[in-house]
């Protein structure tokens, strides 16, 4: 189930489907009359303007949109006989604006200038505050996306230091039980070196959290385990004992948070950050 904007107290269910965003003015019509939203948007799609927006709106962003269909319905629009579903217009006009779902999850979604253009219909007010929560939702996408992209750049960066571990540390005589404590004994030495704790450590002290520790970890954080990691399978490639790598790597660690944590107060009170 896709993410939900909560507007005015109403719930307002969101949906994609190749690249384009739709939003269920069903919920929208709820806020008018949670008795009679098919009533609402029936009403809504009779009108004039309604159909020469829909219209124009398929003619720019749909090239299998049916032009002559669409001037009949535009013909008829505003005659006291005239109805239609979006259903109908879908079907008589190829529209991709409209989307007609069932199920527990259906109603009728549409694209989120189309979306806009229902709640000016339906209210000033209520489209105000729908733009504003849209706007909320895409930038919490964005924040989210941003911490994805520096997880798996960790993550990435690890299969790199991995690699490293297994050229230059695991000899062949080694069993498969032996490897995967090398492993984690490297893994525990970029925890030690930035959070100060191994993930065992850390599980002890948070029995109750998901995940690991790194799952918990902020932006700058996984910025930093990037780097580390970097750096210690370029150290692990020099053959620097282990015990020196973990007095670097710990170095290395409070040198770039203390840098980031910098930047980040000088972002907080726009100021440019002290370059030394």
């Amino acid at each position: 189930m896709a993410a939900k904007l909560e507007v005015l107290e109403q719930q307002i269910a969101t949906y994609a489907r190749e690249g384009i965003e739709y939003i269920c003015i069903t919920d929208m019509a709820r806020y008018k009359n949670p008795e009679r939203t098919d009533i609402i948007i029936g009403n809504w799609l009779r009108n004039r303007n309604t159909i020469e927006f829909l219209g124009i709106w398929e003619q720019l962003n749909n090239p299998n949109f049916n032009p002559i269909e669409f001037d009949g319905f535009k013909a008829l629009a505003g005659l006291n006989s005239f109805t239609l579903t979006a259903k109908q217009w879908i079907e008589k006009t190829g529209a991709v604006g409209l989307i007609s779902k069932a199920g527990r999850y259906g109603g009728t979604y549409a694209q989120k200038d189309i979306a806009f253009e229902f709640a000016s219909w339906i209210s000033v007010e209520f489209k105000l505050y729908l733009i504003k929560e849209f706007q909320r939702l895409k930038e919490q996408e964005f924040q989210q996306l941003g911490w994805d992209i520096r997880r798996n750049l960790a993550k990435m960066n690890y299969l790199i230091h991995t690699d490293a571990i297994k050229e230059h540390l695991i000899p062949d005589s080694l069993t498969p039980a032996q490897i995967n404590h090398i492993y984690a004994s490297e893994a525990d030495l970029l925890n030690m070196a930035l959070f100060g704790v191994t993930a065992a450590q850390w599980r002890l002290q948070n029995v109750e959290e998901k995940g690991n520790m790194r799952d918990h970890a902020n932006v700058h954080q996984l910025v930093c385990l990037a780097n580390l990691e970097a750096m210690n399978a370029h150290f692990i490639q020099k053959g620097i004992p282990s015990q020196q790598r973990l007095v670097k790597l710990n170095q290395l660690a409070i040198q770039q948070m203390t840098i980031l944590s910098r930047q980040q107060t000088a972002l907080a009170s726009h100021l440019p950050a002290d370059p030394d």
